[in-house]
């Protein structure tokens, strides 16, 4: 597909703007911008449509075009941000590489871990929704972005997928959004096939390779338990794009990474994405039922094999999922949390004394505080093996 590469302003190329330059709310429907409400509901908001057609089957590393979808959620985060919807105004964060070959990427984002709203406390990787605590059916209506709907194929309950966009109000970076696939179904942190589908088809509708999303579960610091992923753009190259995995279950594309941390990665390079789909969830149900906390990532990578690749073409999708320690109770936001962001590399850092002072080995330490010993994690992997032939 042709792609352009425009600014975040609403001033963009009018053949693939999928806004109006007007107060009222916009609807992109088969090529054609028209009208919609201005009154913003979460029932009631601007659609984006998409197709197999709209997925960019290869990008690479530094690349500046965008799609359809990065400037509809560019365009729209910006516009939030400078209205002044998000709890602190997010500039370019200080960033630095460690040194070291895992090339972690630090960045200090001290607003962060002090304005952003306290999480909820979290007693089991299973726990049931509680509508009396904050969910995402609650927040500001003008928060929400667009509604993502798929134009082909259905939900397995025969219904269009469909999945809301909303700004996370305590941003880790540029375009950190929530996605979260059926809101008023109200259905727990606990991921879904219709979750996981959107989180993959998401990074494929974008042209950027830095967009990733993640999920944590419950246990594996989530802060709210109403379904949802984070989405967010990072410029720089992350190890666990090209890190080397190892096919375990050639029939369901699942290797073992080989790298630190130990964890599971699943490949695909669509368009028909039911088996990776299916697979993954069957891979976090049983971690579910042994409440197992867990965290997945999805970004673009190169197809895994035993050595590093050094190549810039991102052809695939990776999906990594790490298992990991449950941490119950309430989260601290004064520490080193290991979640989503630093198990794939990126590590956020909320003062400025361990951002100056991290090292690779030091983080390294943290990390595997929150990880599975190793006896643990292999015995696990052999009962996954078992129940995915």
């Amino acid at each position: 597909m042709t792609l352009c590469d425009q600014s975040e302003t609403f001033n963009t190329c009018t053949a693939c703007s999928p806004f109006i330059h007007a107060s009222t709310r916009w609807r992109y429907w088969n090529g054609e911008t028209v009208v919609y409400k201005c009154n913003v509901t979460m029932d009631d908001c601007a659609i984006f449509t998409y197709t197999n057609k709209d997925f960019i089957n290869d990008v690479c590393s530094g690349n500046q075009n965008r799609s359809r979808f990065d400037l509809a959620l560019r365009s729209g985060w910006t516009e939030r941000k400078n209205t002044g919807l998000f709890r602190y105004q997010l500039d370019d964060l200080e960033t630095r590489i460690l040194p070291g070959p895992c090339g972690y990427i630090a960045q200090l984002n001290i607003m962060r871990g002090i304005e952003r709203r306290k999480p909820q406390e979290i007693l089991s990787v299973r726990q049931n929704f509680d509508p009396k605590q904050f969910n995402f059916n609650k927040i500001n209506p003008k928060e929400l972005l667009f509604e993502l709907q798929c134009e082909e194929g259905c939900h397995q309950n025969g219904s269009k997928r469909k999945c809301k966009v909303i700004i996370n109000v305590s941003p880790l970076e540029f375009g950190h959004c929530l996605l979260v696939p059926e809101p008023d179904r109200c259905h727990p942190q606990i991921l879904t096939p219709l979750a996981v589908q959107m989180g993959i088809e998401t990074v494929l509708l974008s042209a950027d390779p830095g967009f990733r999303v993640g999920f944590n579960s419950l246990g594996g610091f989530a802060s709210v338990n109403h379904l949802h992923l984070h989405g967010y753009y990072l410029k720089h190259q992350l190890r666990i794009e090209s890190s080397p995995a190892e096919l375990i279950l050639p029939k369901k594309h699942l290797y073992g990474l080989l790298d630190f941390p130990a964890g599971f990665l699943f490949y695909t390079q669509g368009p028909d994405l039911d088996l990776t789909v299916n697979a993954v969830c069957s891979l976090t149900d049983i971690l579910v039922d042994r409440n197992i906390a867990h965290n997945l990532f999805i970004t673009r990578g190169c197809p895994p094999q035993r050595e590093h690749e050094q190549s810039s073409s991102r052809i695939g999708v990776r999906v990594m999922v790490w298992p990991r320690l449950s941490c119950f109770g309430a989260k601290e936001e004064s520490a080193f949390n290991v979640a989503l962001c630093e198990l794939a590399g990126h590590l956020p850092f909320k003062n400025r004394e361990d951002y100056d002072t991290a090292t690779e080995a030091g983080v390294q330490d943290i990390i595997r505080k929150y990880l599975l010993p190793q006896e643990e994690f292999r015995e696990l992997q052999k009962h996954v093996m078992k129940c995915l032939l």
